[in-house]
């Protein structure tokens, strides 16, 4: 990878876990964000079945497939540019929330096309 290092997609519980991310996904995170053009800071990547229980994720989360990742983004303009950077490689499943983006590509087993707000 160009821009991340596998210990940013830990778990906070389990040091290493980022070796847990699909290599799919990391790929298509590289070239998301070369598309985008502005530093990422991942805020959530692999979870624990644990740690996802903690912060309140779904049973059927995508981080726990190691295919999901927040994004730290405040401004309006960091999400657009990371939304727009997402869809033109491909990624059909996007959350916004106050200070992140969330995208996944848990395509088999979620339903997609879609993007929703938290």
């Amino acid at each position: 990878m160009k821009y991340f290092k596998l210990s940013e997609f830990d778990s906070p519980d389990a040091p290493g876990s980022g070796s847990n991310m699909d290599p799919e996904f990391l790929e298509k995170l590289d070239a998301i964000r070369e598309d985008a053009g502005i530093p990422f800071r991942i805020t959530s990547g692999y979870r624990t079945p644990e740690h996802n229980m903690k912060v309140g994720g779904v049973k059927t989360s995508a981080h726990r497939l190691g295919r999901a990742v927040d994004i730290q983004a405040v401004s309006g303009h960091d999400k657009f540019v990371i939304v727009q950077a997402a869809i033109r490689q491909g990624i059909m499943r996007i959350g916004i929330g106050k200070t992140f983006v969330h995208l996944d590509n848990a395509l088999d087993s979620l339903p997609w096309p879609t993007i929703w707000t938290y």
